[in-house]
C-alpha cells in the first residue's frame, strides 16, 4: 500500500497521468487524500479540483474516463504517477494530451491493444478477428507474404509503398504474436538482452 505525504503540499499532491500503452503524458492534476482513495478504490482517476473546490472524476461529463492500470509514488512519497487506459481524448480541446504534442513512438503498443481487443471481444466484422479465427497456419502465411512484399518493395525507389508494406508486416506480426500468447513487450525484452551482449 502506498503511503503518501499529503502534508507537504497543504493536503494536495500532484498526479501525473500517463497512457499505459503509449507512455504519452496526458495531463497533470492534484489529489487530496479523499481523491486518491476514491481513485484507488474505483479504478477511475478522481482529482481534487482547485477551481471547483471539490472532487472531480475525469470524464464525469464527457465519458472519457481514465481507467487506472498502475499507481506509482515518487521517492519522497509526495507525488504520484498514474498509468491509465483513457476512454477517449483527455484534453478539453479534444487532444489526446493536455501537452498538445502526441507521442507517435508508443502507437504500436496501442495498436497491439486494439488487436487484442478485437480478438478477445470476438468482433465479427473485424479483419483482425477473422484472420485470427483462420488459425496459426493462415496467420503465419500472411506474415510470410507481407515479408516477401516488403523485400520486393525494398528493391524499388517508392518509399511510400515500402512504408506501407512495412506497416502491413508489423500489423500481421502483432496478430501472430497474439496467437502465440506473446506480447510485444516480451520481444522488446529479448532485444534488450541482446543489446547487453
Amino acid at each position: 500500500m502506498i503511503q503518501l505525504d499529503f502534508k507537504k503540499g497543504s493536503g494536495l499532491i500532484p498526479a501525473v497521468i500517463q497512457d499505459s500503452s503509449t507512455l504519452q503524458v496526458l495531463m497533470v492534476g492534484y489529489m487530496n487524500e479523499e481523491a486518491f482513495n476514491k481513485t484507488s478504490l474505483e479504478k477511475k482517476v478522481t482529482f481534487f479540483s482547485r477551481s471547483k473546490n471539490r472532487l472531480w472524476t475525469k470524464g464525469e461529463t464527457s465519458g472519457n474516463f481514465l481507467y487506472v492500470d498502475t499507481i506509482l509514488s515518487d521517492c519522497d512519497n509526495d507525488s504520484i504517477l498514474i498509468k491509465v487506459h483513457p476512454a477517449g481524448p483527455v484534453c478539453h480541446t479534444g487532444s489526446t494530451s493536455c501537452f498538445a504534442e502526441e507521442t507517435p513512438k508508443g502507437f504500436i503498443y496501442k495498436l497491439e491493444q486494439v488487436i487484442n481487443q478485437r480478438i478477445d471481444e470476438n468482433s465479427e466484422e473485424s479483419y483482425t478477428n477473422k484472420l485470427f479465427k483462420k488459425g496459426i497456419n493462415k496467420m503465419a502465411q500472411k506474415v510470410g507474404e507481407e515479408a516477401v512484399e516488403l523485400v520486393i518493395e525494398s528493391k524499388d525507389d517508392n518509399l511510400n509503398l515500402f512504408k506501407n508494406e512495412a506497416a502491413d508486416l508489423l500489423y500481421h506480426l502483432l496478430i501472430l504474436l497474439k496467437a502465440k500468447g506473446i506480447n510485444l513487450q516480451s520481444i522488446e525484452e529479448v532485444l534488450k538482452e541482446r543489446h547487453k551482449l
